[in-house]
């Protein structure tokens, strides 16, 4: 896990925080929504790839109740992808699945959320509509959840 604190200074990264976020809707999202918002932000980004997408498995690890004993509960395919903008800046991709574009897109968002100058583009051309839509659909997920909810109660009966 990486640290929210520089460890040479001590002092805090705050963009470290706003980058996992980021990170977060990113590998949540659709493949062509991404597409779509890196497609308005530019037509081309000098970037290279220092090693190809790779598909691996990562195990799972669940726990009964809030204090029961850790267990692996399976394994999961996972895809990362890394790229390295022409000005230095490297960004990661890991998604669930094996969409190797999908994690190739997110690496490049990555990227280019670093680069101050196209920060504020990433958020509000790719971060924030994908933001939107999550949040619609978590809004109607609940919507459907809450028609289904049934009401328990217990009755008193009066039997003594």
């Amino acid at each position: 896990m990486i640290p929210d604190t520089d460890p040479d200074s001590g002092n805090a990264l705050p963009d470290l925080a706003k980058r996992r976020e980021a990170l977060a809707v990113l590998a949540r999202a659709d493949s062509k929504d991404i597409a779509r918002g890196l497609h308005q932000i530019h037509d081309r980004v000098s970037y290279s790839e220092p090693r190809a997408p790779e598909i691996g498995l990562v195990m799972l690890r669940g726990r009964i109740g809030s204090r029961g004993a850790p267990f692996n509960a399976g394994e999961a395919t996972v895809t990362r992808a890394a790229v390295q903008l022409a000005s230095g800046e490297t960004g990661f991709g890991y998604v669930f699945g094996r969409d190797r574009e999908k994690a190739r897109l997110v690496a490049l968002c990555d990227a280019l959320w670093q680069v101050e100058d196209r920060r504020e583009a990433v958020e509000t051309q790719i971060l924030a509509p994908l933001r939107q839509k999550q949040k619609e659909q978590q809004d109607l997920a609940r919507a459907r959840t809450a028609a289904t909810r049934v009401d328990f109660f217990t009755l008193v009966r009066g039997e003594d």
